[in-house]
């Protein structure tokens, strides 16, 4: 699929797990976890769609994600790329692409030899997001971060992208986000779901009809809980 760029700088940031792919429960240990094996990645629904879409609309889209499993010597980098290759395979095979992936492999406690140490990559810090900018030319400030969780969130408020939370179902994350004085510009139930919110942005005005009308209901329930749960931490 031949990309057409919108010419202006503007891309979109996914963090990978639970963004794009499922998040494993690994009941022995009754841990979430990042998958450790390529027969371990799964899309997550619509994934692929929602990628796609953002594709045809021109917009680059680049993965930036922490995986400190490779520096806690969980997986090996060579596995990383297998479960790469994996993403990429079942994305092409759904007319979608990347555009690029920035990973981190620090971690300041657990890490091992090189890759124990506080850096500038690791979320919620924005070096990943300096990276892709530097490497591609794109405007941040522009630009767009979807993420499931408050690292995600404050890497993209950093450096001035319009971020978006994904999982309504989260409240604990909404509640932290809002005693940390942190709100994401939009919240989205999935991908999917995002990607329309960013296509939105780009489109002209319309006349209000009843389902604008209905956005602004949730638009303003959604800063009503912020504002709440704002309150309940004064």
């Amino acid at each position: 699929m031949k990309k057409k760029s919108l010419g202006d700088g503007k891309a979109v940031f996914l963090d990978r797990d639970g963004v794009i792919n499922e998040i494993l429960f690994f009941e022995d240990a009754g841990v979430l976890e990042t998958p450790f094996h390529p027969r371990h990645f799964r899309l997550l629904p619509k994934a692929a769609r929602a990628i796609r879409k953002l594709n045809k609309a021109g917009f680059p889209v680049f993965v930036v994600s922490n995986q400190p499993g490779v520096g806690m010597g969980h997986f090996s980098l060579r596995t990383l790329a297998a479960i790469d290759a994996k993403m990429k395979a079942m994305l092409a095979r759904k007319g979608a692409r990347l555009d690029g992936i920035f990973y981190c492999f620090h971690h300041p406690q657990k890490g091992k030899g090189k890759y124990k140490k506080i850096c500038l990559c690791r979320k919620p810090k924005s070096g990943l997001l300096d990276q892709a900018a530097k490497a591609h030319r794109v405007d941040l400030k522009k630009s767009y971060l979807v993420g499931d969780s408050i690292f995600d969130i404050q890497a993209g408020l950093g450096r001035g992208l319009t971020t978006i939370l994904l999982g309504r179902h989260k409240c604990d994350v909404c509640a932290l986000l809002a005693r940390k004085g942190i709100k994401p510009h939009e919240v989205a139930g999935d991908l999917y779901e995002a990607v329309d919110l960013i296509l939105a942005h780009l489109s002209p005005p319309r006349r209000r009809g009843s389902s604008d009308f209905a956005v602004s209901i949730i638009k303003k329930s959604l800063d009503s809980r912020f504002r709440g749960n704002d309150k309940q931490t004064e």
